[in-house]
């Protein structure tokens, strides 16, 4: 099984100035940001991890000019942290995932460019062990012993892999050729993993947007955005239908680049796309223990441990619309839609009656065109808070629910020429696991009988039952196995009710 050793969390904020490249054009204008992290190294002392990265900034603005064209640049923040994990253990293998809170930029001037943003890393150390407890005893001397069922979600695999893809699109015959790419954003979308013999099949779309500048002396700015469906496998050895998936992704493009078509021109537009996965998979498994054992002819003691144990109890999906009316910065008229980018922000989770509270935002940037200005583009910047109850029969504080979400649609329209309309699903999945601790049975050991406690105890007597007893009770209670107590008794089963009187008759 899996299990948690440590875990811990920490906000930083990044700030820093990026100057525009000689290469590139003056700024007029910011139009559009977006950031990522990439963790180059991470250092595991005792209780201390060190986590060193970059936080790339992409923008996107309006350069300065007679007829004013849009550019994009890039820079970096490097940052190097130290946080804080009570438990960790150098050797120990930590997996750090990030979040950017908030990423704002600002123009300082024609050639430079500010950037802040507030970054949670999370820190998580998992181990794997084996519960080893009894099943079964054998032996020359006479012992009743009885067993428990248990439902258990085993893990049968943990891993990390990289799932591949290169696609590409030619953008069509109305539009331009290609001249230069100015801004891109490819983004996978509804992925959904599901567990095959010895392979994993992965399936989704990839939201695809392109904003160039064509060919020809009008050196036209152009935009192209496509949704293409995806699907394949990856190998993975002991991989079994059947299986519970629970995989994480981080999706990474590689490079996006212009190549010629079958007739010459810059048309087509190749790109590939990674999808780092961090595997886990889950069987159930049904395990018969010993749960209790006594003596007949010897007394017999039990040493017992505490140990942790989960099972699946089902999985559960919810999905949810979400609708705002946003307006453009004074001044500006909103001629045609462009782009629309989001990103969904988990803020707080709470288990309620049946289910799991869920509250986020949804960040969203909107790039138009104006309608007043050639040429001329602007952004929309807005979030949207939501409040969703997911439900899940039975949950409780003894449930682990990994919850993942995701923007499944989004739709914009203008509303009026500085008001937008903006539509969005949103769906929530986890699956659902019972958390507990059970007493297994570590060591069994044997002596001689109290003679004492024995002479105090009838050869024969009539057992009246009370609430809440077994036959196991009583058998443990006289020492009497549970086969002669049921002979005596013509018992057919080992139900016995509250009232009944039970022949008892000692053969020790």
């Amino acid at each position: 099984m899996d299990r948690l050793k440590c875990k811990a969390s920490i906000q930083i904020t990044l700030e820093d100035d990026i100057n525009i490249s000689d290469s590139r054009p003056d700024a007029l204008k910011l139009i559009m940001d977006r950031g990522n992290v990439v963790i180059e190294e991470v250092r595991v002392t005792d209780d201390h991890v060190g986590v060193k990265g970059r936080l790339k900034v992409h923008l996107l603005y309006l350069a300065e000019g007679q007829k004013a064209k849009v550019s994009a640049m890039e820079g970096e923040i490097p940052f190097d942290e130290q946080i804080y994990m009570e438990g960790v253990r150098n050797g120990d293998g930590v997996s750090v995932s990030w979040e950017i809170e908030d990423l704002s930029t600002g123009l300082i001037n024609s050639r430079k460019f500010s950037a802040q943003s507030v970054l949670l890393l999370k820190t998580v150390c998992e181990e794997i062990c084996d519960e080893e407890t009894a099943i079964d005893i054998s032996g020359t001397e006479p012992v009743e012993f009885r067993r428990k069922s248990l439902s258990i979600a085993s893990m049968a695999m943990k891993k990390k892999d990289i799932f591949r893809m290169k696609e590409e699109v030619e953008i069509p015959g109305s539009f331009p050729n290609i001249f230069s790419m100015i801004w891109w954003e490819v983004e996978p979308t509804e992925v959904e993993f599901k567990m095959l013999d010895d392979k994993i099949s992965v399936q989704g779309e990839i939201r695809a947007f392109f904003l160039y500048t064509g060919e020809g002396e009008e050196e036209e700015i152009c935009h192209y955005e496509t949704v293409l469906p995806f699907a394949g496998s990856l190998g993975c050895d002991g991989a079994r239908e059947g299986m519970i998936p629970e995989i994480r992704y981080l999706a990474e493009t590689k490079e996006v680049v212009v190549r010629p078509d079958f007739d010459g021109e810059e048309r087509v537009i190749t790109f590939e796309l990674c999808l780092n996965m961090d595997i886990c998979a889950y069987e159930e498994e049904q395990v018969d223990i010993l749960s209790d054992v006594y003596g007949v002819v010897q007394e017999t003691s039990v040493q017992e441990k505490d140990a942790l144990f989960r099972s699946y109890m089902g999985r559960s999906n919810g999905k949810m619309k979400l609708s705002g009316h946003f307006k453009a910065p004074e001044g500006e008229q909103i001629g045609k839609i462009l782009h629309t980018c989001a990103k969904l922000q988990i803020t707080d989770t709470s288990l309620v009656e049946n289910g799991i509270e869920i509250g986020g935002t949804v960040s969203l940037q909107v790039l138009y065109e104006s309608s007043a200005q050639q040429n001329r583009f602007g952004m929309i910047k807005q979030e949207l808070p939501f409040r969703h109850m997911l439900e899940a029969e039975g949950i409780g504080k003894d449930c682990v629910y990994p919850l993942q979400t995701e923007l499944e649609q989004i739709a914009v329209s203008i509303i009026d020429t500085d008001e937008i309309d903006v539509k969005c699903v949103l769906f929530f999945h986890t699956n659902l696991y019972r958390q507990w601790q059970e007493k297994i049975v570590e060591q069994i050991t044997t002596c001689e009988l109290d003679s004492e406690k024995m002479d105090s105890l009838p050869g024969i007597a009539i057992y009246v039952v009370r609430d809440g007893d077994s036959l196991w009770d009583i058998g443990k209670r006289y020492y009497v196995p549970i086969s002669v107590i049921k002979q005596t008794n013509e018992l057919t089963s080992d139900e016995v009710k509250t009232g009944d009187r039970i022949l008892i008759m000692r053969s020790v």
